[in-house]
């Protein structure tokens, strides 16, 4: 029988307990080559993602600074904030920025049925559809957690499940020296760099908004590009 997702964690989407090692993360890539993106090739670009938006505090304020640093990024979108904030999410898409699925209700997807995994990232789809008109082919699971069941689900409906390799765990509300920090001293190239654009109630991330321009002018004086995801790893944003 089918059961609705419980609502997400009232503290914020991000629970360090859901959040499997990275090396798992390489362990899935490895096991699923042509599925899995962990990082770009090895030239000297980066792209950066932003998890959990649209919200209309954050998001707004990640996009006003990717307007003034003349950075395209890659948005990993929270179904259920996306149909509530749809403006946000059109303008995501028309400032030149590329959608991902992040779930409708950002559980952890191993822990529930194939049918679930399915409706988690059907409902998604469909708001994002609505609203933009495109059918994104990029999914990132939340906290990262995979396993077969939800890999199978993600390959029936046509999409990359994109991890990271530098995360800025800015969802812990750090200042933008400690975001920037996070990034800069991990940052290879083809590196992907996990951010968010919007938290749980309360949470404040400012350090992410403040940090975009450091982080961006400093890769650039290390001689680094900024691409989408799609872009760094030279595939698909939509299915036709």
């Amino acid at each position: 029988m089918f059961r609705q997702p419980v609502e997400p964690h009232a503290g914020g989407p991000e629970r360090p307990e859901e959040r499997p090692p990275h090396v798992e993360h390489v362990d899935w890539s490895a096991r699923y080559p042509n599925e899995i993106v962990l990082r770009g090739p090895e030239a000297k670009e980066v792209a950066l993602t932003f998890d959990d938006g649209p919200d209309d505090v954050w998001t707004p304020k990640v996009l006003d600074q990717l307007a003034r640093v003349k950075v395209k990024a890659t948005f990993f979108i929270f179904g259920r904030r996306a149909e509530r904030f749809p403006n946000v999410l059109r303008r995501i898409v028309r400032e030149g920025h590329i959608v991902g699925n992040h779930t409708w209700s950002h559980p952890n997807l191993t822990k529930l049925t194939a049918d679930e995994v399915r409706s988690e990232l059907e409902r998604t789809d469909a708001v994002i559809r609505r609203e933009t008109g495109k059918v994104t082919a990029l999914f990132r699971p939340p906290y990262g957690a995979l396993n077969d069941v939800v890999v199978q689900e993600v390959i029936r409906l046509k999409k990359k499940i994109i991890f990271w390799n530098v995360d800025s765990l800015d969802w812990m509300q750090l200042n933008a020296r400690q975001v920037a920090a996070n990034i800069l001293s991990n940052t290879r190239p083809g590196s992907i760099i996990l951010q968010h654009s919007a938290g749980g109630v309360g949470e404040n991330l400012q350090g992410t908004v403040d940090a975009i321009p450091v982080v961006v002018n400093e890769l650039h004086k290390r001689g680094y590009a900024f691409r989408t995801v799609p872009q760094l790893v030279n595939i698909p944003a939509y299915q036709p």
